[in-house]
């Protein structure tokens, strides 16, 4: 058995306007979640053409350890808080399935996007069997809603509610915004309808972890789509050649920033041989000439930390 709901976020902007602001909001999340030796990984990022689809595939990993609690830490097995993300692209459709190695096939996550220029009113637009549509619980997101917002998530700069853009003039969106916008003839509207499909086999847990994934696949949905417009005179005037240039310099980065930290703990613990070696050997390939390039214009502020922009120089 699987639990699968379906999310719809309704946005003021077009289908077109919203493929941007939602590659510039990724990009500036996985920047944002990258600290302490861990956060996300990118492994790929990379056109693919399969089966008549056509898009771009990423591959990244989520570390975790570092945003569990202490005694999880302690009683996780090895690779269990390590989890893989492979998304294909093929705007506006997109698909992304997360699995964890440890528990193979015993868990996935697979969260299936269609981006179509409504209001939310369709039904049934991932064409599933009547029978299974039938199960399917449709929940409504209201970006413009605080009550939809933990409290530890609401940020002032990020409330739709609040917000109006200097270059749009769009927002701020008001209780009744949804009607209005439906009214409206000069804004444009969207709607992405996510399918999330949870899959946790494990005896006695099935059921609560299930639900907990999807109440979290729920409040990144909520958390996310609000940053998306509050930042949209950031990415409003970008084009598809911005993106894929801020997509490859966001990936170069977190690669030299996750080397940084291993190479400080490695300083602070006295460690050069054996763990050092070994990844800094992995990883050496792949970053070196990108962390030269950063030495000379240090872009992350790990580098303006005392001594330590010394220390790398004098090392590499």
């Amino acid at each position: 058995m699987v639990l699968i709901k379906e999310f719809r976020v309704v946005l003021p902007c077009s289908v077109e306007e919203y493929q941007v602001g939602q590659l510039y909001s990724v990009a500036e999340a996985s920047k944002n979640e990258t600290g302490g030796g861990e956060g996300i990984e990118v492994l790929k990022n990379e056109p693919y053409e399969k089966d008549g689809e056509k898009g771009q595939y990423t591959h990244k990993i989520y570390h975790l350890k570092s945003k569990v609690p202490g005694f999880v830490k302690m009683f996780a097995p090895e690779g269990s808080l390590v989890f893989h993300e492979k998304a294909w692209n093929a705007y506006p459709y997109c698909r992304t399935i997360v699995t964890n190695e440890y528990m193979k096939e015993d868990f996935f996550i697979k969260i299936e996007t269609w981006h179509k220029p409504d209001m939310g009113t369709q039904e049934n637009v991932h064409c599933l069997d009547p029978n299974v549509w039938k199960t399917v619980e449709v929940v409504h997101i209201d970006i413009a809603d605080r009550s939809q917002v933990e409290p530890s998530d609401y940020k002032a700069d990020e409330d739709p509610a609040i917000f109006q853009s200097f270059r749009t003039k769009r927002g701020p969106l008001g209780p009744n915004w949804k009607k209005e916008l439906a009214n409206s003839e000069n804004c444009p509207r969207m709607c992405a309808y996510k399918l999330v499909t949870i899959k946790f086999r494990w005896w006695g847990l099935q059921n609560k972890v299930e639900s907990f994934i999807q109440k979290q696949e729920k409040r990144i949905f909520t958390n996310f789509h609000r940053q998306l417009f509050c930042w949209i005179d950031k990415w409003i005037d970008l084009t598809m050649e911005d993106i894929r240039r801020m997509e490859d310099e966001t990936q170069k980065e977190l690669e030299a920033v996750r080397v940084l930290i291993l190479f400080l703990y490695c300083v602070f613990h006295g460690r050069f041989g054996g763990e050092f070696s070994a990844h800094f050997v992995v990883l050496e390939k792949r970053t070196f000439s990108v962390y030269r390039h950063l030495l000379r214009q240090p872009p992350h502020p790990f580098f303006h930390l005392p001594g330590v922009y010394r220390a790398l120089n004098s090392y590499l």
